[in-house]
């Protein structure tokens, strides 16, 4: 009996040092690099100054055309500076008493006279260097170019006028005449990729028009002194001018910068519409191929051929007014072939056997309504905005509609808060430091304690209220946060109606007292602290709007 041999199984090689790992992590994912998917993707993502300076100009023109001539494009500019800006912030000074050692009472004194004198320079349009518009108006032209090119420009300037007790000044800029001087980089090259430059003391650096020393701190901003290669005014020379950030004395700025950063050492912003100036401009394509396609279809035009010697062809000829038809013996058309058009009720001849064709109406494209609408809804996500707000179409039950409203106001009040740091509220401690220093506002220790001057300088900025779809349950909600010491009287008036509580009580009192004297009883609607039932004031899934029509509001029957 032989013996078997047995073979030792081979064990796996030594000395290999290369492990093949597989599904580790992302890169199973989003980081596979074998994907048949992703592995011709490779995007970089690099600094703030390579990603966005670089592609700034490109971007603003862009931007700005998609604002302009586009209906979507438009209507996301105009709706977030109306619901965020609208006519105007209006300041409401709120002094911090309880560190200035004042009353309420007294306060609520200084608050209103420091309301009324602002007032009396915002209003003017005296406080505009250009004398065009006051700061309310001011404050839509700088937000709506801050929302276009991705920022905007004050300097604070100085001028005197015997009709206004107050010098400050505003000067908007936008956003292109801030740049690096010639448009150069650190090798003296020009061109769109000219985004870094040495300043002329040899320590700083500029990027793209701003100034910033070792640390990253904003020194200083060259302007021009008119847009660069503007192709209108060319009859003076581009210059650039250093202003500096901050002054000497106070530091109190003298530049202010409406700018949302959104990435760390950023130092310029990016328009509001670049995340979706490709979709908009594929949808203006569409749309506006789809209108060229329905006017085409409305058109019913008829070519007809020519037979000879018939006296058909003769007609037509005399009919389209052809004196040249015969003199090529019928097999020429009656018109130029560059003068065939297309057009309501058209008629063209054409040389003997061609065949008639006529362009008739077809249906219309039935996907359009379908494909718009998803498409649009994409670009309000992006754009933070609700389709109903973006489009103004509330066709939903009422629930649906206020859940928009709310959401789209969410935006809005961040937006407001962002822009009334950023130019409003500078603006107003520019004004109170020349009014205190001008004796027309009193406040001891203004300018010998920052903690009292920031006492002083506290403000709360309110604009237009959001659209009311039921005004009734709206104050309903308003009246029952009063009273349960989640708001008060003074910012839900505000926020509700852009008006000062205060104001309101003393023109009531009024005309109370008016109508007292004019034996007429003014009616007056008691709030109530019963909660309301789904039926009066609507169930949070809002499913007694759609179910029933009767509980919707007049406006949407």
């Amino acid at each position: 009996m032989s013996k078997r041999k047995f073979k030792a199984k081979k064990s796996a090689v030594q000395g290999k040092t290369q492990v093949n790992m597989q599904n580790s992590g992302y890169d199973g994912g989003g980081a596979s690099r074998t994907s048949g998917i992703l592995k011709a993707w490779n995007p970089t993502k690099s600094s703030a100054k390579s990603d966005i300076n670089a592609h700034l100009d490109i971007l603003r023109s862009r931007a700005a055309d998609q604002a302009i001539n586009t209906p979507v494009g438009s209507a996301a500019i105009a709706t977030t500076t109306q619901y965020t800006v609208g006519a105007g912030l209006k300041v409401f000074p709120k002094v911090k008493y309880q560190l200035l050692d004042m009353t309420p009472e007294e306060a609520e004194s200084w608050n209103k006279q420091a309301a009324m004198e602002f007032n009396l320079w915002a209003s003017s349009k005296l406080c505009d260097i250009r004398k065009r518009n006051n700061f309310y108006d001011l404050q839509e032209i700088l937000y709506k170019a801050y929302m276009t090119d991705g920022d905007s420009f004050a300097i604070f300037r100085r001028a005197y006028d015997i009709n206004m007790p107050y010098t400050l000044r505003i000067q908007a800029i936008e956003g292109n005449r801030v740049s690096n001087p010639q448009g150069r980089d650190f090798y003296g090259i020009t061109g769109p990729l000219a985004v870094e430059m040495t300043a002329p003391n040899g320590r700083n650096k500029i990027i793209n028009g701003v100034e910033v020393d070792g640390n990253g701190a904003v020194e200083a901003y060259w302007i021009s002194n008119k847009v660069p290669f503007d192709p209108v005014e060319i009859n003076s020379t581009t210059t650039w001018a250093r202003v500096e950030a901050f002054g000497d004395i106070m530091s109190q700025p003298n530049v202010l910068h409406i700018c949302h950063d959104e990435r760390p050492e950023q130092y310029r912003g990016v328009p509001y519409l670049a995340p979706v100036i490709k979709a908009l401009k594929q949808v203006s394509r569409y749309s506006d191929a789809e209108l060229a396609a329905a006017i085409l279809r409305s058109y019913f035009t008829i070519f007809f051929i020519s037979t000879g010697n018939s006296s058909f062809a003769g007609d037509v000829s005399s009919i389209l007014g052809a004196s040249t038809y015969d003199k090529d013996g019928g097999t020429g058309p009656v018109v130029d072939a560059n003068e065939y058009s297309l057009g309501p009720g058209t008629i063209n001849a054409l040389p003997k056997n061609i065949d008639v064709k006529s362009i008739g109406a077809t249906g219309g494209q039935a996907t359009f309504d379908g494909f718009m609408t998803v498409y649009i809804k994409m670009i309000a996500a992006a754009l933070n905005i609700p389709y109903e707000v973006l489009m103004k179409s509330f066709n939903s039950s009422y629930s649906a509609s206020r859940a928009a409203l709310l959401q789209a106001w969410e935006q809005f009040r961040l937006r407001r808060a962002w822009f009334s740091r950023d130019f409003c509220q500078p603006v107003y401690e520019m004004w109170l430091t020349e009014a205190v220093a001008t004796g027309r506002i009193e406040a001891p220790g203004f300018f010998s304690d920052p903690a009292i001057r920031f006492a002083y300088c506290n403000a709360e900025w309110y604009g237009p209220s959001m659209s009311i779809l039921d005004p009734v349950k709206d104050i309903n909600g308003s009246t029952l946060r009063i009273q349960c010491g989640l708001s008060t009287h003074e910012r839900e008036a505000a926020e509700m109606t852009g008006s000062d509580f205060y104001e309101n009580l003393e023109t009531i009192r009024i005309e109370q007292q008016r109508a007292e004297e004019a034996g007429v009883a003014l009616g007056t609607l008691p709030a109530t602290n019963e909660p309301q039932s789904p039926a009066e004031g609507g169930d949070s899934d809002g499913r007694d709007e759609e179910d029933n029509d009767t509980e919707r509001p007049e406006a949407e029957k």
